[in-house]
């Protein structure tokens, strides 16, 4: 069994379960740190082992740019290049594709796009997406797919939804065969595209449904739309999918973003958000959003958090974190960053908690209130 379903909130669509793979057990729901191209950035693995990640993402477009699928074959799979024992779910690559607008051309085969490092013409089709993703040996795997702009017509979003939908199944076809690398389980996951059209979103995910992979994402959001849409399609791509299969929310990162869609039945999550973030000064806390560089803190000897149990916070003050960012220190960016990426799945953690203990709701209002003020003291 790849998911486990363990319980599910008595109030709302909350779920805690598990993710099975050869890398470890996963409790749900979870974070996912973003390692676009190998590496969380500022994080050594023996800092997210230190706050519990069971897993990262890593990213299929930016690996096959460089420094090559072929390369990190002949280096033994991504697991071992980069020394992480745990899991790894890589993206398709088609959002990071989808961001290069100007550069790329999409058609019935696949995506014909110019690297943004050197301008070279290279075609991403379904196959070759999953021939990476193979050579790579990351434990989740996700199909090629357009993530469909936002704003964009019925029309559009119909026929783009097609293309993905026609991706999935020559995706599926090709997994039905497949054959791991390196002698661990590999598990694909659909995407449910459609815009902000729900009629779409339902043929979208009933198709892929029928289909039968071993789980599903929720791609197309977090592009622009207002949160009240994204919710909505949210929740209604919930109501569809399995209830025996794992949800994954693709891109959506702000911690009460994250709480709300774990309301409506969504397991996992990945963002750059945490990590960005602490590179700009700005981290995130039990009382809300703290920006570093603030003045205000030139003297304050109280960790980011008093409450928070990670390295960071159990080590070091407001005011020398503020030096270190004025003084352009590295430190302070890979200490921001733990302390982050620790609240992340401490968060997740206690929402996976609640979840167990029927008091989901009550929970998230009570932290949503908290985690999005302004600390000023």
């Amino acid at each position: 069994m790849f998911f486990e379903l363990a319980h599910t909130d008595t109030q709302t669509k909350a779920r805690a379960g598990w993710l099975h793979t050869d890398h470890g057990d996963i409790p749900t729901p979870i974070f996912m740190p973003v390692g676009t191209q190998g590496t969380v950035k500022t994080l050594a693995p023996r800092n997210l082992e230190e706050v519990n990640a069971s897993i990262i993402l890593g990213n299929t477009y930016h690996l096959y740019m460089r420094p090559g699928h072929s390369l990190i074959r002949e280096m033994g799979g991504l697991h071992r290049f980069i020394s992480w024992p745990k899991a790894i779910l890589t993206d398709s690559g088609g959002f990071q594709v989808f961001s290069l607008k100007e550069l790329r051309k999409i058609d019935e085969e696949g995506i014909v796009f110019q690297s943004h490092l050197d301008g070279s013409r290279h075609k991403f089709t379904p196959q070759l997406v999953l021939e990476i993703q193979q050579y790579l040996g990351s434990d989740i795997m996700m199909v090629l797919d357009e993530c469909t702009p936002y704003p964009s017509d019925r029309e559009y979003a119909q026929k783009s939804n097609e293309l993905t939908l026609k991706w999935a199944a020559e995706a599926r076809e090709i997994y039905a065969n497949w054959q791991p690398l390196y002698g661990h389980r590999q598990f694909l996951f659909g995407i449910v595209q459609g815009s902000i059209y729900k009629e779409i979103r339902e043929a979208s995910a009933k198709a892929l449904v029928d289909l039968d992979f071993p789980g599903y994402a929720i791609g197309g959001l977090a592009v622009g739309e207002p949160k009240q849409v994204m919710f909505e399609m949210t929740d209604f791509c919930t109501d569809i999918l399995p209830e025996q299969k794992p949800r994954y929310l693709m891109g959506v990162g702000m911690p009460d973003d994250i709480l709300n869609a774990i309301e409506r039945g969504v397991d996992m999550f990945d963002c750059v958000i945490p990590t960005r973030n602490a590179r700009n000064g700005t981290v995130f806390t039990s009382q809300g959003k703290m920006v570093l560089k603030a003045a205000r803190f030139k003297k304050d000897a109280q960790p980011i958090d008093p409450d928070c149990t990670c390295y960071t916070c159990q080590n070091f003050s407001r005011a020398y974190l503020r030096h270190l960012y004025n003084a352009n220190e590295i430190l302070g960016l890979h200490l921001a960053t733990l302390h982050n990426v620790h609240f992340y799945l401490n968060l997740v953690s206690q929402a996976r908690q609640a979840i167990l203990q029927d008091r989901f709701k009550e929970w998230k209002e009570e932290t949503v209130k908290k985690i999005t003020q302004v600390v000023e003291n």
